[in-house]
């Protein structure tokens, strides 16, 4: 039987993880370990920043060439920033490959960051968030992160704040490159019908030349919580709504059973408790969801949901009752096989 994945290292440091398949589409990505909480203080946003940035030009691509060499060719390429990495990802088809390796190594270590492509993409990202503070179903879950991790990077918008995006400027781009864009902290991640050998020829053609010194900066790690509640009062129809804390981390031995149990209590099937309990029995709400949210050393457990204000009370009762009973009862065989089958 054939292994589910390869891994490899390349010589400047770059790891690789590639899995073959047999399917006409392929995909790829360069994962940074670099997010917001890597952020200095001054910073804040500059991670979602930079991943916005890299479109806008490299030594020898204008934005345009970019955003139009995959496109050409019926692929597409896309990039996304979390608490803890920045992703930078293609999907094409199979012989297409060489080209989405070369493109998304010209975007992560090439980019000039055009000062004038810079001072528009300010005004684009400011945008973002408001936008965001326009929408209280979305804004709950930024307040929620922190006033949990209050005090530390993890508790901080990754979109950042529109006077710390006004305030960047290429030298504090290259800066944050400097310190986490090291070669040690990226992994090739590659899937398609590809050979092991040609995916990390091809990786090392295109993302071997790149060096760094290795990363020797640690991050904060997070040991302070203390439950709290917190109201904001704010003119909208409905209730926006959130119980949780803190959760294991990434590297935790219990982690997969609380993927397990979140998927159980509120996950996206409709057969979950809460969504079982809440939306069908009472009707009281259309949205009602658990997430867990692991991070290196710790992580987030929160039940959500969005209720007309005369259903709030009762809702957040039965979000309580269906907690508890988690707590004190224990999942039946039959309950346990489904919730695995489930996942």
């Amino acid at each position: 039987m054939a292994r589910e994945f390869y891994t490899y290292t390349l010589p400047n440091g770059i790891r690789g993880i590639h899995k073959r398949t047999n399917r006409p589409v392929s995909h790829c990505g360069i994962a940074i370990n670099a997010g917001s909480r890597d952020e200095l203080d001054h910073e804040q946003g500059l991670a979602h920043f930079i991943e916005h940035c890299i479109f806008k030009g490299t030594k020898k691509r204008k934005t345009f060439h970019i955003l139009s060499r995959l496109d050409a060719v019926g692929g597409e390429i896309n990039a996304y920033t979390t608490k803890e990495e920045t992703w930078v990802y293609a999907s094409f088809l199979n012989h297409h490959f060489e080209r989405a390796v070369e493109l998304l190594a010209d975007i992560t270590f090439q980019s000039t960051f055009p000062e004038k492509e810079i001072q528009k993409e300010k005004d684009v990202i400011i945008d973002e968030i408001n936008s965001y503070l326009d929408s209280p179903g979305e804004m709950i879950f930024d307040e929620f992160e922190h006033m949990v991790f209050a005090g530390h990077p993890l508790g901080r918008s990754i979109l950042g704040t529109e006077p710390s995006v006004k305030s960047f400027g290429r030298e504090n781009i290259f800066d944050m490159m400097d310190r986490r864009y090291r070669m040690d902290q990226i992994v090739f991640s590659s899937v398609g019908n590809m050979s092991l050998k040609e995916a990390k020829f091809l990786a090392n053609k295109h993302l071997g030349s790149f060096a760094s010194a290795t990363t020797t900066s640690k991050r904060q790690a997070f040991s302070d919580y203390i439950p709290k509640s917190e109201e904001l009062v704010k003119d909208t129809f409905q209730v926006h709504y959130i119980i949780g804390g803190q959760a294991y981390g990434s590297s935790h031995p219990n982690k997969l059973g609380l993927v397990l149990l979140n998927n159980y209590l509120g996950g996206p099937a409709m057969n979950s408790r809460l969504n079982l309990m809440i939306r069908e029995k009472y009707g009281f709400t259309y949205n009602i969801e658990s997430h867990y949210s692991p991070y290196s050393e710790t992580g987030l457990m929160q039940v959500y949901l969005g209720t007309d204000k005369k259903f709030f009370e009762r809702s957040r009762k039965l979000v309580l009752k269906e907690l508890q009973a988690l707590r004190d009862k224990r999942m039946g065989p039959t309950q346990l096989h489904n919730a695995k089958q489930q996942l």
